[in-house]
């Protein structure tokens, strides 16, 4: 695994003109390739770290795997600098990627699914039928969840500048948080770990994000069988409009005490 941060000096300018140089911690950006049985799919921008779980929650939302057994094996190319180039193996039966899904440019932090054609493309068969998921919570619940977040992101600390991903179950204990740079990976990376883990569907489960809940993340969710997904900041439309169609409960703006409820109303607790 490559270094999460690194340190590097930097010119601090203060209140009254005051200034002096210092090191500063950051957090590491580097490109991680994707392969499937040696064939290149996409490069991603990601922090290094939990790159098994971000490849596996990467090829679960794409619907190419959907489970662990449909994972036979996951290496680090042994000629790739730094260990930036993973190449998994499918299991038997299990069909590869189709050529169209090939991503022939890199995938930035601030995005996950750049490279799908269209908006339609990405309404993909949903394995799990979310809509039914019964569970329900209480408004105080949901509250407590940014600040436990927050608690658990030790990057963070360090930088300032990671997104986080959090797993909660109904009554809000945390089960799973990855950070990175991108908040999309971020998603992978707890969901990735889910399915190697065997929990998927994640039934009963709540997704806390540290920023907004864009498309992207909501497909995510989706995908794996998560019924509530719940964001510090704004929906975008076309999220609200996904989590509205796939019978999703889809929590914005959750600060202190206060909070939107765009979709799934029916599982909070009034």
């Amino acid at each position: 695994m490559g270094r999460v941060t690194v340190r590097r000096p930097v010119l601090r300018l203060g209140a009254g003109g005051t200034r002096g140089r210092r090191p500063d911690t950051l957090a590491v950006e580097e490109p991680l390739e994707i392969r499937v049985a040696g064939r290149p799919l996409t490069i991603t921008m990601r922090t290094p770290g939990d790159d098994f779980d971000l490849v596996a929650g990467f090829l679960a939302a794409e619907g190419i795997i959907g489970a662990a057994g449909d994972l036979r094996a996951m290496r680090y190319c042994a000629d790739a600098a730094q260990q930036n180039t993973l190449d998994v193996v499918l299991a038997e039966g299990v069909r590869p990627p189709d050529a169209s899904m090939e991503r022939a440019f890199t995938t930035t932090s601030a995005c996950g699914v750049c490279g799908k054609a269209s908006i339609e493309a990405l309404r993909t068969d949903r394995p799990y039928e979310v809509a039914a998921d019964p569970v329900t919570f209480t408004p105080e619940i949901l509250a407590a969840l940014p600040d436990r977040l927050r608690e658990a992101q030790r990057v963070f600390d360090r930088t300032g500048g990671l997104h986080a991903a959090g797993l909660f179950d109904a009554t809000g204990e945390l089960l799973a948080v990855r950070e990175d740079v991108g908040r999309h990976n971020a998603v992978d990376k707890v969901v990735g770990w889910a399915l190697r883990a065997g929990l998927l569907p994640l039934t009963g489960r709540i997704l806390m994000v540290s920023g907004r809940a864009s498309f992207e993340l909501t497909q995510k969710a989706m995908q794996a069988g998560i019924p509530a997904l719940a964001a510090v900041s704004a929906p975008s439309s076309l999220a609200a409009e996904l989590a509205d169609d796939a019978g999703m409960t889809l929590v914005g703006f959750l600060r202190g005490e206060s909070m939107n409820v765009y979709t799934g109303a029916h599982r909070i607790q009034v």
